[in-house]
């Protein structure tokens, strides 16, 4: 069976933010009942055109943009939901923004979205790999219960062959993908630190993705340091909080001093999830003061709302470090904002992060749901539209040769650097010629965008209109 991150290979490259909406009645992620659209109504009889006429309008009343989309706009002439919703993002101009801002407006099969939702990988391996240098592929992050996880691969190691093919360039990134993220068996060759290698046939399989990548506590220099990888805000919300709990907990029982949040690889998740981690590393002063707020269009500044902390836990920090990348989106990103306006937020890592400031919730029409842009979101200043990403404030190769937790990858090193000297780790760490860092070298960055394409980024609410 295909994976459903081959099914979004197109709508994860742009990046998906999802949202059920706005009111705060808690139900199971999955359809919602969204609000009916203002002087609209749904054709009786569903055929494939009928459809796209109610996803059109829908659109034209919930869409953040919905009075720049032009009275001409045809959406009988797209052949499907999806394609339909992508030409909708044209409309959405921002001032201070040349060109369309919305990347991310979508539609998708029911059944395909119950399985992210769910926080379940379907028919894959489990392996994901990036470029640290040009022909020089690496793992990047394994699920642990994925075949590739149970089978013992680790982060840092090598692929020199797949499927009996050495060209391992980034000019071939569309060959890799085919054959990791798209094949259902795959023989590959792994070069381990040590030098050995391995091959290893892997089949695809399903399998519950693990958010929790490891969490540990350095002692450096009189310094307590919490660390903990966080790859996704998906999965079984009452077992993340579990483990949340013990995490933070652990970490207060050690007196950590500072706190390292790794999301390089995040793309989001539950906006509740990130909520909680929040509610865990704000400082008491943040309790019962405003966490976010949601901005619809308006027809809907009814559906307006914000969130506030609820401060949890013994930990009460002044300051936090998250290690980010292009691929931190959403849901990540919100965590970031939300924080900045009450304590020092630094961001460290190869880039700035992806930029998805926006939100919006599954619709049901027939048996697709779509997703167009529906609201934005702020902090307690009211700062958002970074739909140019968050800055780093220490530009540092991610370290693909190490594995996680390994106080001498690039990007670890260089926040404990930080908290242990006041010093980032140099930016040149890890350069390579022209003095880029190798994972932004021109040819590693876009091969490295094609190999992302099929990781998801998204936020979903498990709230609704009522």
């Amino acid at each position: 069976m295909q994976s459903i991150k081959s099914y979004l290979f197109i709508a994860a490259l742009v990046g998906l933010v999802f949202f059920t909406s706005c009111k705060k009645t808690d139900v199971t992620a999955g359809a919602v009942n969204p609000p009916t659209p203002t002087n609209t109504s749904t054709p009786s009889v569903a055929t494939a055109d009928a459809l796209k006429d109610s996803a059109l309008l829908y659109s034209k009343d919930i869409y953040l943009w919905y009075n720049q989309i032009p009275s001409s706009f045809n959406a009988r002439s797209y052949s499907d939901m999806d394609k339909l919703m992508i030409g909708l993002r044209q409309y959405s101009t921002e001032p201070g923004f040349s060109g369309a801002v919305d990347k991310w407006s979508f539609a998708v099969k029911k059944a395909e979205w119950d399985n992210v939702s769910s926080g379940v990988s379907t028919g894959d391996f489990g392996l994901n790999v990036f470029f640290m240098s040009e022909g020089d592929l690496r793992v990047k992050l394994v699920e642990k219960q994925s075949p590739a996880g149970l089978a013992g691969v680790h982060r840092g190691w090598r692929i020199t062959s797949i499927n009996g093919n050495t060209n391992i360039t980034t000019g071939n990134a569309t060959f890799i993908v085919q054959n990791i993220y798209q094949s259902n068996n795959a023989k590959i060759t792994f070069l381990k630190p040590d030098n050995s290698t391995v091959t290893m046939d892997l089949s695809a399989s399903n399998y519950n993705d693990q958010p929790v990548i490891i969490d540990t506590v350095y002692s450096i220099n009189s310094k307590k340091i919490g660390y903990l990888a966080f790859n996704s805000f998906l999965g079984d919300t009452t077992e993340i909080f579990n483990q949340y709990s013990r995490i933070f907990g652990k970490f207060a029982a050690a007196n950590v001093n500072d706190v390292i949040i790794d999301l390089r690889y995040n793309g989001g998740g539950y906006v509740s999830v990130q909520e909680k981690m929040a509610d865990w590393l704000a400082p008491q002063s943040a309790n019962g003061q405003v966490m976010m707020e949601q901005q619809f269009n308006n027809k809907y500044t009814q559906y307006n709302s914000e969130d506030r902390f609820s401060k949890l836990g013994n930990l009460n920090l002044n300051r936090v470090f998250f290690i980010v990348s292009s691929s931190t989106a959403s849901a990540s990103e919100l965590l970031i904002n939300n924080l900045k306006p009450y304590m020092d937020v630094f961001l460290v890592g190869p880039s700035k992060t992806y930029g998805k400031p926006v939100g919006f919730f599954p619709i049901p029409v027939g048996d697709w749901y779509i997703f167009p842009v529906s609201f934005r979101t702020t902090n307690k200043n009211g700062e958002g539209n970074y739909f140019n990403g968050i800055p780093v404030n220490s530009q540092v190769a991610d370290g693909l040769d190490k594995d996680w937790g390994d106080i001498q990858e690039s990007s670890l090193h260089s926040a404990i650097s930080y908290i242990t000297s006041g010093t980032f780790r140099s930016q040149a760490a890890g350069s390579g010629n022209h003095g880029l860092i190798y994972n932004e070298q021109p040819e590693v960055k876009s091969g490295n965008i094609v190999l992302d394409q099929t990781s998801f980024k998204g936020a979903i609410d498990t709230k609704r209109f009522k």
